[in-house]
């Protein structure tokens, strides 16, 4: 999945307008105008389209911390500079204040049955010897059980639809 696709999808998910877009970016004293928006929401055939990086992602995604969780005393979280689904998916968890079960419901929603130590595996550090890489499917899945989850007459028995 491209940083894009994610920033596109969460948008939809969670019904975010350009101005909400653009104070989750400032909560975490990022600036952006209501153009970089514009292009980063486009798909990538338009000439238009401008690529989202890592950093600008994590940037958005803490951010949605912040919005949901409220703002932690003390220092600010520093983004990542290289992003991985594990930490987008770790992200989502803080964000959401899941624990396992709500993140397993979340993918069952979407139709993937999956243990609670299959789970875990994508929370711990690479160094583990119980680490798993979560893979774009499992990432997508989750995405598409939050829409169900958030926007349950949306989704069509396809997938993730459009507006």
């Amino acid at each position: 999945m491209t940083n894009n696709d994610i920033l596109r999808r969460i948008r939809y998910i969670f019904d975010l307008n350009d101005s909400k877009m653009i104070e989750l970016f400032s909560l975490a004293d990022y600036e952006v105008t209501r153009e970089q928006i514009s292009d980063w929401l486009k798909k990538e055939e338009d000439p238009a389209s401008k690529k989202l990086n890592d950093i600008k992602l994590a940037i958005f995604l803490n951010g949605l911390i912040v919005d949901k969780r409220g703002k932690k005393e003390g220092l600010t979280s520093k983004p990542e500079k290289r992003l991985s689904n594990n930490i987008i998916f770790r992200k989502f968890r803080i964000a959401l204040n899941m624990k396992d079960e709500d993140m397993l419901a979340i993918l069952t929603l979407a139709g993937l049955t999956m243990s609670k130590s299959e789970l875990s595996a994508f929370f711990r550090k690479p160094d583990h010897k119980n680490y798993r890489e979560c893979k774009d499917q499992v990432l997508r899945n989750f995405l598409t059980g939050l829409q169900l989850k958030y926007r349950p007459k949306s989704v069509s028995t396809t997938g993730f639809k459009w507006r």
